[in-house]
C-alpha cells in the first residue's frame, strides 16, 4: 500500500492502486525504452493509452498526479489538461490546455514547422493563429491536431499527455481525443485519460465509449474501486498514528464508504479538531464528514465571512485555470483583499495556488478537488449566478479575449430583450464556425433566438442557425430555414441563398419533391435575371442527380431548350451548361456536344470565380457533374485536372469529411478509367475510409464502393470485391441518387465473374429496366447491355444479339472510342470464325485510340486469342501487367503457356 502526504490528489488516495500504478509504470517504461535512434528505419513502437474511470473522489486525479511524477522522473515531457463543469461549452478548451503552453513559446515559423500545412487549419482552434477563409471543417481540424501532436511527440520524445475529468471536456476536444486514441499505433506518445462514469445519453458518452474501446484491447481500461476496510484503517493510522483503534478505523470506512477523497478530508478534520482516534470519538465522525461536501462545505464557507465566500463563488463561476484579477472583479474586491481571501480558502482546503511563492499573490488558482468546485457552483443562488456570469462575460470582453470566450458566460444569462447580447452571440457563432466548432455556434445562435432578436434581425439569425446545422442535422436546418423564409427580413441574394440551403437540406433528408417545390415557388416570385436562373439551374441539378424521374425525356427536352441560347456569361448560365452537359452524357447523346457544353462553362479552361470547389453558392455537386461528364466522354485529361484540383483544394483547406472522400473517389476512378488499377484501388479505399468517418450508408459510400468494386473486378480480385459488396451493402434497394458507375451493372458483372451467373443476370436486367425508365443510355457509365448480352449468348442468342446491336447503336451515337470499342468487343463475343476476328481487331483499334488502357488490354488479349496470335497476346499481356490487371494477366499467361490454338 502506498502512503504519503495529506493531499486528496496525492499519495494518500493511492491505497489499493497497485495494479493501476504498475500499468502506468509499465507504459512509461515501454515509451522510454524506445529512443528515436532505435526506431530509425522502421515503424515506431505503438503509442499507448490508459483510461481510469470511477465515481467522484475515487482517486483518479491522484493517479494522474502519480503518473506525472513517474514520467517526469524518467525524463518525459508531460502535458496535462482538465475538463471543467462550467466549461463544457467552450470548444477546444481542453486541447488548448494540453498544447497551447508548448506552442505559444514558439514563434510562428517554429509553430508552422510542427503543424506543417495544417497550421492555418488547426492553429485557430489552438488559439495560435487567426482563422481565415470559409468555416473550418471539424474533421479537418481534428486531423490537423492529430498531425501536430504526432510531430510534437517526435520532437519532444518521450511525451505523455494527461487528461483529467474528461467527462467535462468540451465535445470538440473529446471528438479529437477519441480519434487520436484510435490511431495511437501510429504515434510515439502515452495518453492517460481519467473520467467519471457518464449517462449513456449524455453528449460525452459516445466519445468516451470510443476512447474506452481503444483502451480495451490492451487491458488498459481500469475501473477504480472503493477502499476496503483494511485500506481505510491503514490510511487512518498512517495519518493519525498507529494508536488509532479498530472501531474508530471501521467507522471512518463506514462513514466515507471507502471513498479516498472523503476519507482524506475526514481525517484532516479529525486533526483540525484534535480528536483522539479512539472508539469514544467515533460517533463524531459522521458530523465531521458532512462538512466535506454539500451543505457542510457551504456552512464552512459561511464561517469564513462574506468576502471569502464571494471569492469562492467567483472562482466556481470561472471554473479552471482561474485568474486572480478576474476573481477580484467578480467578487468586487481589491486584488490584495481577494488574495487574502484566497489564502483563507487555501487553509480551509478549498483552493490551491499552483506555483505561487509564499507571501505573494498568485496569478492563477484552482480548486483542490472538482467536487468542491461543483458543490460551490451549484449552491450559488440562481439570480446571483446569472449576474456573476454576466459580469464574467464583461470582464472577458474587456480583457480582449473575444466574443467566443465571453459566450460561455452569456449562455447562462437569462433572456432580457438585449440586442447587444444577440450581436455578441452571433459574433461568437462566427468565431466558433471559423475554428471548426459548429455545435458551439449552434448553441450561441439558439441562445440569441431566446433573447430574442428584434423582428428586423430574427430571420437573419434563423438563416445563420440553419447554415450552422446543415451538415449535422438536415431536419433541424429545414425547420430553421422555413421559419426564416416565412419571417420578414431576408431579401435579394440572401433570400435566394436561404432557399438554396433549404433545398439542399431537403435533398439530404430524402425530400426531393419538396426541395424542387421550394425552388420553383421562389423562382416564380423573381423577375428574369441571374438569381432566377440560379434557381432554375438548381431545379435541374437536383433532378439530374436523382435516378427516379417520372418524365426524364420531357425534363431533358426542356433543359436543352433553356440551355441552348446560353453563352456562359455568368455563373448561373455556366451552371445550366454543366447540368445540360451532364444530362446529355448520361443519356448518351453525342460526346462532342457534351464536351462543348462543359467547355463553355469554363473561363479559359478553368473554373470561374465563385464556382470553385469550396464556394458555397453552388456546392460541390455541380462540379462533380462537370468532372463526370468529362470522365465518361473520354476526356480523362480534363476530368483528372478537375478532380485533382478538388483534392488539392480540400486538403489545403483541411476539409477532411465527405468532400475529401468524394475527391479521392473520383480521382481514383479517373485512374481506373486510365487503366492504373492498383493506384485507383488505393485512392478508392482511402475514399471509403474517409467516408466511414463521416457516417454510414451515405450516398458517397455508394459511389466509392461501386467504383472500388468495379476496379477490383477489373483487377481480377473477385473475393475482395465481394467483401466490399457485403461490407457496404451494395444490394437493392439503392438510394435515389444516381450512382456512378451504375450499381446494378457493376454488381451484375461481379456476380457473373464469381460464378453466380443467374444472380448476375438478374442484376443486369434490373439495370436494363432502370436505364429504360431514366433514359440513361451511356454504355460506359452503365455497362449492363454488353455484359448481359455475353451472359445470355449461349441460352438466348437472339436476345443477346439484339442487346449487342442496341449497345452498338447507342455507342456509335455517343461516339467515343471507348464506347465504340467496347460495343465491338461485345459483338465479337457473339460471333465465330473470321467475323469474330475482324470485330475483335476493330475493337482493339478503337480502344488503342481511347485513353482507357485496361479496356485496350482486354480487347488486345481477346483479339490475340481469336486470331491465334502470340504477338497480339504478348502485347495484351504487357498492357495487362502495366494496368495491374492480375486476373487478365493470369488468363493470357495460361493461353500462352498451353500454346493450344496459337499460330
Amino acid at each position: 500500500m502506498t502512503q504519503g502526504p495529506s493531499d486528496p490528489s496525492g499519495a494518500d488516495a493511492l491505497w489499493e492502486r497497485e495494479s493501476e500504478i504498475d500499468a502506468a509504470e509499465q507504459a512509461i517504461e515501454r515509451l522510454c525504452a524506445e529512443t528515436p535512434a532505435a526506431s530509425a528505419g522502421r515503424p515506431a513502437k505503438p503509442g499507448s493509452l490508459l483510461v481510469f474511470t470511477g465515481v467522484p473522489g475515487i482517486g483518479k486525479t491522484a493517479l494522474l498526479t502519480r503518473v506525472r511524477r513517474t514520467a517526469e522522473s524518467r525524463g518525459c515531457t508531460v502535458w496535462s489538461a482538465r475538463g471543467g463543469e462550467t466549461l463544457t461549452s467552450v470548444p477546444f478548451n481542453v486541447v488548448r490546455q494540453l498544447l497551447q503552453p508548448a506552442l505559444i513559446t514558439l514563434n510562428p515559423d517554429e509553430a508552422r514547422v510542427h503543424l506543417g500545412e495544417w497550421y492555418g487549419i488547426a492553429g485557430p482552434a489552438l488559439g495560435i493563429a487567426e482563422p481565415s477563409g470559409p468555416p473550418a471543417d471539424p474533421q479537418g481540424v481534428c486531423d490537423g491536431l492529430e498531425y501536430g501532436v504526432g510531430r510534437l511527440a517526435d520532437a519532444l520524445f518521450p511525451l505523455v499527455l494527461l487528461v483529467d475529468d474528461a467527462h467535462w471536456a468540451d465535445p470538440e476536444t473529446l471528438r479529437w481525443l477519441a480519434g487520436f486514441a484510435e490511431r495511437l499505433d501510429e504515434m510515439r506518445v502515452l495518453v492517460v485519460v481519467a473520467h467519471r462514469p457518464v449517462d449513456p445519453g449524455s453528449a460525452a458518452a459516445s466519445h468516451l465509449d470510443r476512447i474506452g474501446q481503444a483502451a480495451r484491447p490492451s487491458a488498459s481500461l481500469k475501473s477504480l474501486k472503493s477502499l476496503t476496510p483494511d485500506a481505510a484503517a491503514g490510511l487512518t493510522r498512517a495519518r493519525l498514528g498507529a494508536h488509532a483503534d479498530d472501531p474508530f478505523c471501521r467507522q471512518v470506512w463506514a462513514v466515507t464508504g471507502g471513498n479516498p477523497f472523503d476519507t482524506v478530508e475526514l481525517l484532516a478534520k479529525v486533526q483540525d479538531h484534535e480528536l483522539e482516534p479512539t472508539e469514544s470519538s467515533a460517533d463524531e465522525l459522521r458530523g465531521l464528514n458532512r462538512s466535506t461536501r454539500g451543505g457542510g462545505l457551504l456552512a464552512r464557507l459561511e464561517e469564513l465571512g462574506l468576502s471569502t465566500r464571494k471569492v469562492a463563488m467567483a472562482a466556481a463561476i470561472l471554473g479552471t485555470d482561474i485568474p486572480l484579477d478576474v476573481v477580484a472583479k467578480l467578487a468586487m474586491l481589491p486584488e490584495e483583499a481577494a488574495g487574502r481571501c484566497v489564502e483563507e480558502l487555501r487553509v480551509a482546503r478549498v483552493l490551491a495556488r499552483p506555483g505561487a511563492q509564499p507571501g505573494s499573490l498568485p496569478d492563477r488558482l484552482e480548486f483542490l478537488h472538482p467536487l468542491i468546485a461543483s458543490a460551490i457552483y451549484q449552491a450559488i443562488p440562481g439570480a446571483t449566478r446569472t449576474v456573476m456570469h454576466g459580469l464574467a462575460a464583461e470582464a472577458v470582453r474587456l480583457a480582449g479575449q473575444g466574443a467566443a470566450a465571453a459566450a460561455r458566460h452569456l449562455l447562462e444569462v437569462h433572456p432580457d430583450d438585449d440586442p447587444e447580447l444577440v450581436e455578441q452571440m452571433r459574433a461568437a457563432a462566427r468565431e466558433h464556425l471559423a475554428v471548426g466548432a459548429p455545435e458551439a455556434a449552434v448553441r450561441c445562435l439558439e441562445r440569441a433566438l431566446r433573447e430574442p432578436p428584434s423582428d428586423d434581425y430574427r430571420a437573419e439569425v434563423l438563416f445563420e442557425l440553419g447554415c450552422a446545422t446543415l451538415l449535422t442535422s438536415p431536419a433541424r436546418t429545414i425547420g430553421h430555414l422555413r421559419e426564416a423564409l416565412a419571417a420578414s427580413g431576408l431579401e435579394g441574394k440572401t433570400r435566394v441563398d436561404a432557399v438554396c440551403q433549404l433545398a439542399q437540406a431537403l435533398v439530404h433528408n430524402d425530400q426531393l419533391a419538396e426541395a424542387i417545390q421550394v425552388i420553383d415557388e421562389e423562382a416564380e416570385r423573381l423577375a428574369p435575371g441571374p438569381q432566377r436562373l440560379r434557381l432554375q439551374a438548381l431545379h435541374y441539378m437536383w433532378e439530374g442527380i436523382h435516378a427516379d424521374e417520372e418524365d426524364s425525356t420531357g425534363r431533358s427536352r426542356s433543359l436543352a431548350a433553356l440551355a441552348e441560347p446560353l453563352t456562359g456569361r455568368d455563373n448561373s448560365e455556366r451552371a445550366l451548361l454543366i447540368i445540360r452537359g451532364f444530362d446529355a452524357m448520361t443519356r448518351g447523346e453525342n460526346a462532342e456536344l457534351v464536351v462543348e457544353l462543359c467547355d463553355r462553362s469554363l473561363m479559359n479552361g478553368v473554373l470561374p470565380p465563385g464556382l470553385g470547389w469550396t464556394d458555397s453558392e453552388w456546392g460541390f455537386e455541380l462540379l462533380m457533374m462537370l468532372g463526370s461528364s468529362y470522365l465518361f466522354s473520354d476526356r480523362l485529361d480534363r476530368a483528372e485536372s478537375l478532380f485533382g484540383d478538388a483534392l488539392r483544394v480540400y486538403q489545403a483547406k483541411g476539409w477532411s469529411g465527405g468532400h475529401l472522400a468524394l475527391a479521392h473517389a473520383f480521382v481514383g476512378f479517373v485512374l481506373r478509367r486510365r487503366g492504373k488499377l492498383a493506384d485507383a484501388e488505393g485512392f478508392l479505399r482511402e475514399a471509403l475510409r474517409l467516408a466511414d468517418r463521416v457516417g454510414s450508408g451515405l450516398p458517397m459510400h455508394w459511389d466509392a464502393a461501386c467504383m472500388l468494386i468495379d476496379t477490383l473486378t477489373a483487377r481480377g480480385h473477385i473475393a475482395q470485391a465481394l467483401e466490399i459488396v457485403e461490407r457496404y451493402g451494395v444490394t437493392p434497394p439503392y438510394p435515389s441518387t444516381i450512382i456512378m458507375p451504375d450499381a446494378d451493372s457493376v454488381r451484375g458483372r461481379l456476380l457473373i465473374e464469381a460464378g453466380r451467373v443467374k444472380e448476375g443476370i438478374r442484376a443486369l436486367e434490373s439495370a436494363e429496366k432502370a436505364a429504360a425508365t431514366g433514359g440513361r443510355h451511356n454504355t460506359i457509365m452503365s455497362t449492363w447491355a454488353a455484359d448481359l448480352a455475353r451472359a445470355l449468348a449461349k441460352d438466348d442468342p437472339d436476345r443477346a444479339a439484339g442487346l449487342a446491336a442496341e449497345a452498338r447503336t447507342q455507342a456509335e451515337r455517343f461516339g467515343t472510342d471507348t464506347a465504340i470499342g467496347e460495343a465491338l468487343r461485345c459483338a465479337a463475343a457473339l460471333e465465330t470464325g473470321q467475323r469474330a476476328v475482324t470485330l475483335y481487331a476493330q475493337a482493339a483499334a478503337y480502344l488503342e485510340a481511347s485513353p482507357c488502357a485496361y479496356e485496350h488490354a482486354v480487347a488486345r488479349i481477346d483479339y490475340g486469342i481469336a486470331a491465334r496470335s502470340v504477338t497480339e497476346l504478348t502485347r495484351g499481356l504487357a498492357l495487362a501487367r502495366t494496368c495491374g490487371a492480375d486476373g487478365l494477366v493470369a488468363r493470357a499467361e495460361r493461353v500462352l503457356e498451353s500454346g493450344r490454338g496459337l499460330g
